[in-house]
Protein backbone atom coordinates (compact mmCIF):
# COMPACT_ATOMS: atom_id res chain seq x y z
CA UNK A 1 0.00 0.00 0.00
CA UNK A 2 1.46 2.96 -1.00
CA UNK A 3 -0.24 5.35 1.73
CA UNK A 4 0.34 4.82 5.29
CA UNK A 5 -2.21 6.42 7.86
CA UNK A 6 -0.18 7.27 10.73
CA UNK A 7 -3.00 8.46 13.13
CA UNK A 8 -6.71 9.63 13.86
CA UNK A 9 -6.83 13.59 13.59
CA UNK A 10 -9.24 15.13 16.12
CA UNK A 11 -12.55 16.13 14.54
CA UNK A 12 -12.53 20.32 14.65
CA UNK A 13 -15.24 20.34 16.69
CA UNK A 14 -13.04 18.64 19.59
CA UNK A 15 -10.36 20.75 18.63
CA UNK A 16 -12.13 23.89 19.39
CA UNK A 17 -14.15 22.64 22.06
CA UNK A 18 -10.12 21.85 24.12
CA UNK A 19 -9.40 25.50 22.53
CA UNK A 20 -12.23 27.88 22.66
CA UNK A 21 -13.21 31.42 21.75
CA UNK A 22 -14.21 33.04 24.68
CA UNK A 23 -17.60 34.94 24.35
CA UNK A 24 -15.48 38.23 24.59
CA UNK A 25 -13.41 37.22 21.76
CA UNK A 26 -16.19 36.14 20.06
CA UNK A 27 -17.54 39.64 20.23
CA UNK A 28 -14.18 40.80 18.75
CA UNK A 29 -14.09 39.07 15.87
CA UNK A 30 -18.07 40.08 14.71
CA UNK A 31 -16.89 43.52 15.05
CA UNK A 32 -13.92 43.00 12.96
CA UNK A 33 -15.70 41.07 10.36
CA UNK A 34 -18.39 43.46 10.26
CA UNK A 35 -15.58 46.17 9.80
CA UNK A 36 -13.95 44.85 6.92
CA UNK A 37 -17.08 43.35 5.34
CA UNK A 38 -18.72 47.03 5.03
CA UNK A 39 -14.99 48.19 3.77
CA UNK A 40 -15.77 45.39 0.57
CA UNK A 41 -19.27 45.88 0.24
CA UNK A 42 -18.30 50.19 -0.12
CA UNK A 43 -19.99 50.89 3.11
CA UNK A 44 -16.53 52.05 4.49
CA UNK A 45 -13.74 53.91 2.47
CA UNK A 46 -10.86 52.75 4.84
CA UNK A 47 -7.88 50.98 2.90
CA UNK A 48 -6.96 47.19 3.71
CA UNK A 49 -3.20 46.41 4.25
CA UNK A 50 -2.63 42.62 4.56
CA UNK A 51 0.66 42.50 6.29
CA UNK A 52 3.28 40.16 7.85
CA UNK A 53 5.29 37.34 7.32
CA UNK A 54 5.97 34.63 3.91
CA UNK A 55 5.19 32.22 6.49
CA UNK A 56 4.19 32.38 10.38
CA UNK A 57 7.12 29.94 11.45
CA UNK A 58 7.48 30.84 15.28
CA UNK A 59 4.83 31.23 17.67
CA UNK A 60 6.80 34.17 19.76
CA UNK A 61 8.35 36.09 16.67
CA UNK A 62 5.10 36.20 15.30
CA UNK A 63 3.20 37.36 18.36
CA UNK A 64 6.04 40.19 18.47
CA UNK A 65 5.62 41.70 14.98
CA UNK A 66 1.39 41.52 15.77
CA UNK A 67 2.18 43.65 18.56
CA UNK A 68 3.76 46.23 16.87
CA UNK A 69 1.15 46.40 14.02
CA UNK A 70 -1.78 46.60 16.74
CA UNK A 71 0.41 49.57 18.08
CA UNK A 72 0.49 50.88 14.37
CA UNK A 73 -3.26 50.34 14.08
CA UNK A 74 -4.14 52.18 17.11
CA UNK A 75 -2.35 55.54 15.00
CA UNK A 76 -4.16 54.91 11.65
CA UNK A 77 -7.61 52.97 12.23
CA UNK A 78 -9.49 56.08 10.96
CA UNK A 79 -7.71 55.41 7.57
CA UNK A 80 -6.13 52.07 7.31
CA UNK A 81 -7.45 48.26 8.62
CA UNK A 82 -4.44 46.30 9.20
CA UNK A 83 -4.64 42.72 8.95
CA UNK A 84 -1.85 40.47 10.02
CA UNK A 85 -0.83 37.60 7.72
CA UNK A 86 -0.31 34.72 10.13
CA UNK A 87 0.12 31.97 6.98
CA UNK A 88 0.21 28.73 8.60
CA UNK A 89 0.64 26.63 5.62
CA UNK A 90 2.56 27.28 2.28
CA UNK A 91 2.45 25.49 -0.87
CA UNK A 92 5.64 24.23 -2.69
CA UNK A 93 6.08 24.17 -5.83
CA UNK A 94 7.93 20.89 -6.19
CA UNK A 95 6.23 19.72 -3.38
CA UNK A 96 10.15 20.51 -1.20
CA UNK A 97 10.74 22.82 1.58
CA UNK A 98 9.29 24.12 4.89
CA UNK A 99 5.03 23.53 4.22
CA UNK A 100 4.42 25.90 7.70
CA UNK A 101 3.44 25.33 10.94
CA UNK A 102 0.48 23.25 10.40
CA UNK A 103 2.94 20.63 9.07
CA UNK A 104 5.62 21.41 10.95
CA UNK A 105 5.05 23.67 14.60
CA UNK A 106 9.21 23.31 15.04
CA UNK A 107 10.43 24.09 11.30
CA UNK A 108 13.70 22.24 11.71
CA UNK A 109 11.79 18.96 13.28
CA UNK A 110 10.33 16.17 11.51
CA UNK A 111 6.26 16.71 10.30
CA UNK A 112 4.11 16.40 13.29
CA UNK A 113 0.14 17.21 11.66
CA UNK A 114 -1.60 16.54 15.07
CA UNK A 115 1.02 19.31 16.90
CA UNK A 116 0.55 21.63 13.84
CA UNK A 117 -3.15 22.29 13.67
CA UNK A 118 -3.09 22.58 17.99
CA UNK A 119 -0.21 25.37 17.70
CA UNK A 120 -2.06 27.16 14.76
CA UNK A 121 -5.12 27.54 16.36
CA UNK A 122 -3.41 28.64 19.54
CA UNK A 123 -1.56 30.95 17.73
CA UNK A 124 -4.11 32.76 16.12
CA UNK A 125 -6.00 32.85 19.27
CA UNK A 126 -3.36 34.53 21.47
CA UNK A 127 -3.15 36.78 18.28
CA UNK A 128 -7.11 37.68 18.71
CA UNK A 129 -6.30 37.94 22.71
CA UNK A 130 -3.03 39.71 23.11
CA UNK A 131 -3.27 42.50 20.26
CA UNK A 132 -6.53 43.02 19.33
CA UNK A 133 -6.63 42.08 15.66
CA UNK A 134 -8.18 38.77 13.95
CA UNK A 135 -5.91 37.67 10.79
CA UNK A 136 -5.43 36.63 7.57
CA UNK A 137 -4.71 32.79 6.32
CA UNK A 138 -4.27 30.79 3.22
CA UNK A 139 -6.76 28.27 2.32
CA UNK A 140 -4.30 25.49 0.93
CA UNK A 141 -6.61 22.77 2.08
CA UNK A 142 -9.89 23.12 2.33
CA UNK A 143 -11.12 20.70 4.57
CA UNK A 144 -8.16 21.70 7.21
CA UNK A 145 -9.89 25.17 7.41
CA UNK A 146 -12.48 23.94 9.56
CA UNK A 147 -9.96 24.14 12.42
CA UNK A 148 -9.71 27.54 11.85
CA UNK A 149 -12.97 29.25 10.29
CA UNK A 150 -13.89 30.79 13.71
CA UNK A 151 -11.13 32.80 14.63
CA UNK A 152 -9.75 34.02 10.69
CA UNK A 153 -11.35 37.50 9.00
CA UNK A 154 -9.87 36.88 5.88
CA UNK A 155 -8.58 34.27 3.63
CA UNK A 156 -6.42 33.80 0.06
CA UNK A 157 -6.95 30.84 -2.32
CA UNK A 158 -3.01 31.08 -3.43
CA UNK A 159 -2.53 30.89 -7.31
CA UNK A 160 -2.05 27.31 -7.37
CA UNK A 161 -5.08 26.36 -5.90
CA UNK A 162 -7.51 28.64 -7.82
CA UNK A 163 -8.25 26.66 -10.62
CA UNK A 164 -9.26 23.71 -8.42
CA UNK A 165 -12.66 22.65 -7.66
CA UNK A 166 -12.88 22.06 -4.13
CA UNK A 167 -11.82 25.22 -3.40
CA UNK A 168 -14.18 27.22 -4.80
CA UNK A 169 -16.79 25.15 -3.55
CA UNK A 170 -15.29 25.80 -0.32
CA UNK A 171 -14.87 29.54 -0.43
CA UNK A 172 -18.80 29.99 -1.88
CA UNK A 173 -19.79 29.08 1.78
CA UNK A 174 -17.70 30.94 3.79
CA UNK A 175 -19.06 34.44 5.27
CA UNK A 176 -15.76 36.57 5.13
CA UNK A 177 -13.90 37.80 2.18
CA UNK A 178 -12.20 35.13 0.38
CA UNK A 179 -9.35 36.77 -2.11
CA UNK A 180 -8.78 34.76 -5.37
CA UNK A 181 -4.97 35.22 -6.73
CA UNK A 182 -4.71 35.13 -10.46
CA UNK A 183 -2.73 31.99 -11.55
CA UNK A 184 1.18 31.59 -11.94
CA UNK A 185 0.05 31.94 -15.77
CA UNK A 186 -1.63 35.41 -15.05
CA UNK A 187 -4.72 34.47 -16.66
CA UNK A 188 -7.58 36.65 -15.56
CA UNK A 189 -9.98 35.00 -16.85
CA UNK A 190 -9.40 31.87 -14.62
CA UNK A 191 -9.28 34.38 -11.81
CA UNK A 192 -12.99 35.66 -12.90
CA UNK A 193 -14.03 32.32 -12.95
CA UNK A 194 -12.87 31.74 -9.64
CA UNK A 195 -14.39 34.59 -8.61
CA UNK A 196 -17.61 33.51 -10.09
CA UNK A 197 -17.85 30.05 -8.64
CA UNK A 198 -17.09 31.07 -5.45
CA UNK A 199 -20.32 33.82 -5.62
CA UNK A 200 -22.66 31.15 -6.37
CA UNK A 201 -24.36 28.40 -4.82
CA UNK A 202 -23.08 25.05 -4.98
CA UNK A 203 -23.86 21.25 -3.77
CA UNK A 204 -21.01 18.78 -2.97
CA UNK A 205 -19.21 16.73 -0.32
CA UNK A 206 -17.32 18.43 2.01
CA UNK A 207 -15.62 16.34 5.03
CA UNK A 208 -17.93 13.35 4.77
CA UNK A 209 -21.34 15.18 4.58
CA UNK A 210 -23.44 16.51 2.00
CA UNK A 211 -23.31 20.74 1.62
CA UNK A 212 -25.40 22.94 0.04
CA UNK A 213 -23.42 26.54 0.13
CA UNK A 214 -25.08 29.96 -0.62
CA UNK A 215 -22.70 31.57 -2.51
CA UNK A 216 -20.00 34.39 -0.90
CA UNK A 217 -20.91 37.88 -2.32
CA UNK A 218 -17.32 39.03 -0.78
CA UNK A 219 -15.27 36.73 -2.97
CA UNK A 220 -12.53 39.07 -5.00
CA UNK A 221 -9.68 39.16 -6.69
CA UNK A 222 -5.74 39.38 -5.93
CA UNK A 223 -3.49 40.51 -8.31
CA UNK A 224 0.08 39.02 -7.73
CA UNK A 225 1.80 39.12 -11.31
CA UNK A 226 2.99 35.92 -13.20
CA UNK A 227 4.91 34.26 -14.94
CA UNK A 228 5.42 33.87 -18.93
CA UNK A 229 6.57 30.25 -20.83
CA UNK A 230 9.93 31.54 -20.56
CA UNK A 231 9.75 31.71 -16.59
CA UNK A 232 10.38 35.86 -16.72
CA UNK A 233 7.81 37.39 -13.92
CA UNK A 234 5.29 39.61 -15.50
CA UNK A 235 4.10 41.57 -13.34
CA UNK A 236 0.31 42.85 -13.02
CA UNK A 237 0.14 46.02 -10.81
CA UNK A 238 0.50 48.85 -12.90
CA UNK A 239 -2.22 51.24 -14.37
CA UNK A 240 -3.57 49.39 -17.56
CA UNK A 241 -3.57 46.63 -15.61
CA UNK A 242 -6.21 47.59 -13.10
CA UNK A 243 -7.99 49.28 -15.52
CA UNK A 244 -8.26 46.18 -17.86
CA UNK A 245 -9.43 44.10 -14.72
CA UNK A 246 -12.06 46.82 -14.01
CA UNK A 247 -13.07 46.51 -17.53
CA UNK A 248 -13.44 42.85 -17.13
CA UNK A 249 -15.84 43.13 -13.86
CA UNK A 250 -17.80 45.32 -15.55
CA UNK A 251 -18.06 42.33 -18.44
CA UNK A 252 -19.26 40.03 -15.57
CA UNK A 253 -22.37 40.40 -12.90
CA UNK A 254 -20.03 39.60 -10.32
CA UNK A 255 -21.28 41.35 -6.88
CA UNK A 256 -18.75 43.86 -4.76
CA UNK A 257 -15.89 44.38 -7.61
CA UNK A 258 -13.45 44.72 -5.74
CA UNK A 259 -9.19 43.42 -6.09
CA UNK A 260 -6.11 43.28 -3.53
CA UNK A 261 -2.84 44.11 -5.07
CA UNK A 262 -0.20 41.64 -3.56
CA UNK A 263 3.27 43.77 -3.68
CA UNK A 264 5.51 40.52 -3.73
CA UNK A 265 5.25 37.52 -5.43
CA UNK A 266 5.39 38.08 -9.56
CA UNK A 267 4.82 41.35 -9.04
CA UNK A 268 8.12 42.22 -7.46
CA UNK A 269 9.87 39.03 -8.70
CA UNK A 270 10.46 38.55 -5.40
CA UNK A 271 12.62 41.85 -4.92
CA UNK A 272 10.98 42.59 -1.86
CA UNK A 273 12.41 46.20 -1.24
CA UNK A 274 10.20 46.64 -4.44
CA UNK A 275 7.23 46.33 -2.32
CA UNK A 276 7.56 49.85 -1.28
CA UNK A 277 7.83 51.13 -4.66
CA UNK A 278 4.86 49.22 -5.93
CA UNK A 279 2.82 50.06 -3.57
CA UNK A 280 3.07 53.70 -4.07
CA UNK A 281 2.77 53.43 -7.54
CA UNK A 282 -0.84 51.47 -6.86
CA UNK A 283 -2.44 54.46 -4.30
CA UNK A 284 -0.74 57.09 -7.01
CA UNK A 285 -3.45 55.09 -9.48
CA UNK A 286 -6.18 54.62 -6.77
CA UNK A 287 -5.64 58.66 -6.61
CA UNK A 288 -5.50 59.37 -10.16
CA UNK A 289 -9.13 57.61 -11.44
CA UNK A 290 -12.06 57.66 -9.31
CA UNK A 291 -12.89 54.25 -10.59
CA UNK A 292 -10.26 52.64 -9.42
CA UNK A 293 -10.30 53.69 -6.14
CA UNK A 294 -13.76 52.04 -5.50
CA UNK A 295 -12.34 49.01 -6.81
CA UNK A 296 -9.00 48.66 -5.08
CA UNK A 297 -9.38 47.59 -1.68
CA UNK A 298 -6.02 47.44 -0.48
CA UNK A 299 -2.64 45.79 -0.61
CA UNK A 300 -1.08 42.76 0.52
CA UNK A 301 2.51 43.18 1.70
CA UNK A 302 4.85 40.61 2.89
CA UNK A 303 6.84 41.97 5.90
CA UNK A 304 8.70 40.33 9.11
CA UNK A 305 10.68 41.50 12.04
CA UNK A 306 14.42 41.31 10.09
CA UNK A 307 14.47 41.84 6.23
CA UNK A 308 15.52 39.29 3.77
CA UNK A 309 15.23 35.53 4.28
CA UNK A 310 17.61 32.83 5.48
CA UNK A 311 17.85 28.84 4.79
CA UNK A 312 16.77 26.43 7.77
CA UNK A 313 19.74 25.69 9.31
CA UNK A 314 21.40 25.57 13.43
CA UNK A 315 21.72 29.22 12.72
CA UNK A 316 18.43 30.94 12.74
CA UNK A 317 18.04 34.38 13.19
CA UNK A 318 14.87 35.11 15.10
CA UNK A 319 11.87 37.06 12.83
CA UNK A 320 13.54 36.58 9.83
CA UNK A 321 12.01 34.52 6.81
CA UNK A 322 12.60 31.11 5.83
CA UNK A 323 10.69 31.54 2.96
CA UNK A 324 9.89 33.78 0.52
CA UNK A 325 12.41 37.19 1.70
CA UNK A 326 10.62 40.16 3.37
CA UNK A 327 10.28 43.72 4.09
CA UNK A 328 12.01 44.67 7.69
CA UNK A 329 10.41 45.78 10.27
CA UNK A 330 11.47 49.68 10.17
CA UNK A 331 10.46 49.61 6.11
CA UNK A 332 7.21 48.39 7.10
CA UNK A 333 6.56 51.24 9.75
CA UNK A 334 7.56 53.87 7.74
CA UNK A 335 5.16 52.31 4.67
CA UNK A 336 2.23 52.10 6.73
CA UNK A 337 2.38 55.82 7.43
CA UNK A 338 3.08 56.06 4.10
CA UNK A 339 0.18 54.40 3.17
CA UNK A 340 -2.48 56.23 5.94
CA UNK A 341 -1.27 60.29 4.63
CA UNK A 342 -1.91 58.71 0.85
CA UNK A 343 -5.45 57.02 0.75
Amino acid sequence: MSMKLNRELPLPADLKAEYPLSPSLQEKKARRDQEIRDIFTGKSEKFVVIVGPCSADREDSVLEYVHRLAKINEKVKDKLLLIPRVYTNKPRTTGEGYKGMLHQPSPDKAPDLLGGIIAIRRMHIRVMEECGLTAADEMLYPENRSYLDDVLSYEAIGARSVENQQHRLTASGMDIPVGMKNPTSGDLAVMLNSIQAAQSSHSFIYRGNDATTTGNPLAHAILRGGVDKYGTCVPNYHYEDLTRLLELYGARELQNPAVIVDANHSNSDKKYKEQVRIVSEVLHSRNYNPALKGLIKGVMVESYLEEGSQPIDGNLVYGKSITDPCLGWDDTERLLYFIAERV
